[in-house]
Order: C-alpha cells, then structure tokens, then sequence
C-alpha cells in the first residue's frame, strides 16, 4: 500500500526553447478545467438556473431525492448535455419553474390550528402522515403527534387511553386501566400535538437556546445545539416532547435531542398545510393564517370561537380546540 502522506512529485516541464528556435507546431489545446477562484465561468458549460430549480425544489422537499439533486450540481458544473442523456434529471414540463425560495414574510403571519374533536374519528392517518413526513421513528412512544380517546362511562369516570398513539385506530373497547366491561355514556377523539404556546415553558427552561422561537412565532429546536438534557420534556405541560432514540429513523438523523412538533414548518413556509392536516379525511385539524381576513382559518376563529385546552396552566397556547374536549376541560 502506498503512503499516502507521502510528498507527490511535481511534474516534469518541458525546457523553455532558445529565443532564436524556430516554433513548433501549435500544442494541442489543454482539456477543460474547473474554473477556478480567479476564472470565469462559461456561461455554455453551465444548467440555466431555471432549468436547474424544478430539480433544487423537488430534492428539498425529500432526502430520498438527494442523489439527484448531487447529480444537477455536478451537471451545473461539467455540462448538462452529456449527463441528462444517462440520467433524466431535467424532466420537461409546460408548468413555469417554481422559485428556490418562495416569497414569505413570517412577521405578518398569525398562524393557527384548530382541532374539532366532535369530527375527528380516530382513523389514525394524522399519526401515520406525520412519521413520514418528519422521519419520526415508527415506535408509539416517539411521535410528534398521538390521538386520545376519552372514554366517560356511566359511573360518570373517565378513561383516556392511544393504543399505539392512535396511529392503528382504535380498538371497540377502551384499553385504559379499569374501562373493561364498563357501560360508556359518552366518547370522543382528541388528537394532541405541540401547543406552540405563547408563554411557553420549554423556551424558558433550555440551558443553551436549543429551543427557540421563530419570528412568525413557531417553537423549534436546533438539534445542532440540543444537549439532550430533557429539561424541556419535563417542562412541558402537554406532554409533547421527547427524546429522539439512538438508531432507526429520526428527524435530521440526530439521536438523543429534543424533538417534538413544528407544525411543519418546512412545509408551512412554503406555502403549505401541515402534513397531518393535508391528510385527515374529515377535516377534524384546521390550519392557516388567521391574520388573512378572508381565510378559512379566520372565519373558523371568528365564528365558531374555539378554546384553549388546561387554560389554567398560563401558557397561552396557540392550538385550539372546538366540540367535547372543550366542555371536558
């Protein structure tokens, strides 16, 4: 084996003919290099821009989609002629590229989510969207989001029970502790995710500043900074954050940070609905902008006037809810 630390050798050159030699015939033309910090490049060699953007957007959206993106990046650079014809990276489309970074302004953003728990039917899809988007590890006890059950039997108790988290639905009976054989008087879902509170005490609690919020007042974590303490879980009045675990799937393939929902905010950002609310089939979770007077989100605020859960806990949350939840609270 080689050494290969080892000094490599600079190339032999050629010796500088006599002023008075005759020239020889003209070289070869050298093969085309990278250019450099002090060339320019040739506008010939290089992907248009808007060529390139369908393929920048479409591997942001999924890191499956990584290898391609490195493809139009070594296309951008070497010429894309050649490499399209072995990989169909550009793809031809009469739809107008879609820009690599959408205009958003997060200061004129009051974003809000809306639970109906008199709708929600306990399917479970919310759970499951949520894992596959996010990259949340497949186990019940590390999700972003869960679904309860809350059961009120006729003794006037009430169980609460999320098999699995609620991602399989849900079996005919409660599986909570001392609901068997019971007679129910009254049953809903109640689907639970982060409060994205106001006065929240997860950001007052973090040691380094992992937990942070946004300038359109979103909480997110910095998983670069998390130090993996826990403060934050325990803090948490709602029970929405955990400790992502070491190997399987995790969100930024970053094992033991806090981790919990964002309410998609690389969705969100864009545009977009959150994952779980794209995917409910009754339209149990609701999301928008409440500052757009015409939205579905401020008709839905400004109509039906739905509550914040455990209102007592000073937190302020921005997740709202409407039906029996409300009235259990």
């Amino acid at each position: 084996m080689s050494d290969q630390n080892a000094p490599i050798p600079a190339p032999a050159l050629d010796p500088v003919p006599p002023a008075d030699t005759a020239p020889g015939p003209e070289p070869a033309p050298a093969s085309p290099v990278l250019p450099g910090p002090e060339q320019a490049a040739d506008p010939a060699a290089l992907v248009p821009l808007e060529e390139a953007a369908p393929a920048i957007t479409e591997a942001s959206l999924s890191r499956r989609a990584f290898l391609g993106f490195g493809l139009v990046v070594a296309g951008g650079l070497v010429g894309a002629a050649g490499l399209s014809r072995l990989v169909p990276v550009f793809v031809e489309s009469d739809e107008a590229a879609s820009p690599l970074v959408p205009t958003y302004d997060p200061a004129s953003k009051a974003w809000t989510f809306v639970v109906d728990t008199a709708s929600c039917i306990g399917c479970g899809l919310c759970v499951v969207a949520c894992k596959e988007e996010n990259h949340v590890a497949e186990e019940a006890e590390y999700t972003r989001t869960w679904v309860e059950r809350h059961v009120v039997t006729e003794d006037g108790e009430l169980y609460i029970d999320s098999p699995e988290a609620g991602m399989n639905g849900f079996p005919a009976q409660s599986t909570a502790p001392g609901a068997a054989g019971k007679a129910v008087d009254a049953s809903f879902f109640e689907p639970r995710l982060c409060m994205q509170c106001e006065q929240s005490p997860c950001t007052e609690v973090c040691p380094v500043g992992a937990t942070y919020r946004t300038e359109d007042g979103v909480i997110l974590v910095d998983s670069r900074r998390c130090i993996g303490c826990g403060y934050c879980v325990v803090a948490c009045p709602y029970g929405a954050r955990y400790l992502t675990p070491a190997g399987g799937d995790n969100p930024n393939d970053m094992p033991g940070v806090a981790d919990k929902c964002t309410w998609c905010y690389h969705r969100i950002s864009q545009g977009r609905k959150p994952a779980c609310v794209e995917v409910c089939p009754v339209g149990a979770r609701q999301f928008g902008d409440a500052n757009e007077p015409g939205s579905e989100i401020a008709a839905l605020v400004r109509e039906r006037n739905p509550q914040q859960l455990d209102p007592e806990y000073g937190t302020q949350p921005r997740v709202l809810y409407l039906g029996p939840a409300v009235q259990e609270a």
